[in-house]
């Protein structure tokens, strides 16, 4: 089973119409917040047809309407502000926040664990847990990124979001 990651879009919608194409290939999605805006939900859930697991950001401003939006899919589940998940006998734990993401590395109750908020690629083994950090998706720093992951292997590969044609 694979798993996409992405965090970080903050309404860049013409860099996510150009990731989803490659992240819908993926069996089962996990972003870890900051869509800002409703409307990125909408074209997230559109464009990725397997489940989808969110975890809320700091910047996910009207969550009221997030979550009505959220609801007109029946493949997107809203965790709140952390997700604890087993996907093929993988446990998987997901924050925003980094602090809160590598306490959860270091508590060793899970096999992968990931977050946004930072920006920044990151891959970091806590004790057998991954940390991960697939980046962003909006192109603050210069690099639009995502992270594919072999849940079999819990191995994950950062993929960079092809440049417009």
């Amino acid at each position: 089973m694979t798993l996409a990651v992405c965090a970080d879009i903050h309404d860049n919608i013409w860099v996510l119409a150009r990731a989803l194409p490659a992240m819908a290939a993926a069996d089962q999605l996990l972003f870890c917040g900051d869509f800002c805006a409703p409307f990125t939900l909408v074209q997230l859930a559109e464009g990725f047809p397997g489940p989808i697991h969110v975890v809320w950001g700091n910047n996910d401003g009207d969550r009221d309407l997030l979550t009505a939006q959220a609801r007109r899919f029946a493949h997107v589940t809203l965790h709140g502000h952390r997700a604890e998940l087993t996907l093929e006998g993988v446990r998987i734990g997901a924050s925003h926040y980094a602090e809160i993401a590598a306490g959860m590395a270091a508590a060793g109750r899970f096999d992968l664990v990931c977050h946004g908020h930072d920006h920044q690629v990151r891959q970091e083994k806590h004790g057998s847990c991954l940390l991960l950090n697939p980046g962003e998706i909006m192109g603050r720093f210069g690099r639009s990124t995502w992270a594919w992951v072999d849940l079999a292997a819990v191995r994950a590969d950062t993929r960079e979001v092809p440049a417009p044609a």
